[in-house]
Formats: C-alpha cells, structure tokens, sequence
C-alpha cells in the first residue's frame, strides 16, 4: 500500500520509486554518525526490506526514515533525517506522526529506535528509555554506533 500525505509545499511518500537513493546514501555514509561504513549496496538492501518514507519539496527529496517492522508485533525506526537546510521547519515531527499513525504500523506491542542525540523529540511522541534493559541483548559489529 502506498499513501501521500501533503502539507504546504511539502509531501511525505512511501512509493518506493520516488525514493532518490543516491540523497538518502550520499546523507547516510557522509553526514550520519550511524551509517558511515554502509555501502551503497547495503542501503538498497536496507530500502528493498523495509517500509520506507520519503519527504518531498517539489521532485527533490529532502529527508526520510525506514520501518522494520513484522507488520504485526514489532518495529523498528531507523536511518531517519532530515538534511540540515530544512530542518527546524517541523518536518521530522510531522515525518514521526506520519509514521506512527500509518494505518499498517497499528496495535504494535512494541516500538524500538537508536539515538545519539534526538532523545527530546522521540520522548514527544512516546519513546521511553528500555523499560527492562536487563531483558535486552545484542550482538553488535565492532564498529557499531
């Protein structure tokens, strides 16, 4: 299913075809702090298995975010941004509310992220540090952030 939702000049998308791969790559291996080391392959692999949302101005896409997700008891935020000229326009909180109340992403028993810095905008919309971290493991690659 794909869904539009607009706002001003601006629109949210999850068709696939509208994502420009080499803005979201080009944002994730040289301004992300998470994903420097992810090549270019990885990241179409990433797309290719995700629920993916594209934020517009005109034909130029200008932010985005991916969900892993089960579609039935879990998912997973990842890779999200906004590139620096159009932040502080609200863009990443309406992306966020897009994404939350997508009709496919309802009746989760749980939501996962990972931030370095955004711990203030996720908690707006409900994230919480790990209830029990003692339940949690993982297994990173050494270079993991």
């Amino acid at each position: 299913m794909q869904n539009e939702w607009r706002r001003g000049e601006f629109v949210i998308s999850t068709a696939r075809n509208r994502l420009q791969l080499e803005v979201v790559h080009r944002f994730l291996a040289e301004e992300s702090y998470w994903a420097k080391e992810r090549t270019l392959e990885q990241t179409k692999r990433a797309i290719e298995n995700s629920l993916c949302f594209g934020v517009y101005k005109g034909e130029n896409q200008i932010a985005f975010a991916r969900i892993v997700t089960d579609y039935a008891t879990f998912a997973y935020l990842g890779d999200a941004f906004v590139l620096a000229e159009f932040r502080t326009q609200g863009l990443s909180k309406w992306l966020l509310e897009t994404i939350l109340a997508h009709p496919d992403l309802q009746g989760f028993r749980r939501w996962l992220l990972a931030t370095r810095d955004a711990h203030a905008l996720y908690a707006k919309f409900g994230f919480t540090e790990l209830k029990s971290p003692e339940r949690w493991m993982e297994k990173a690659a050494p270079n993991a952030y």
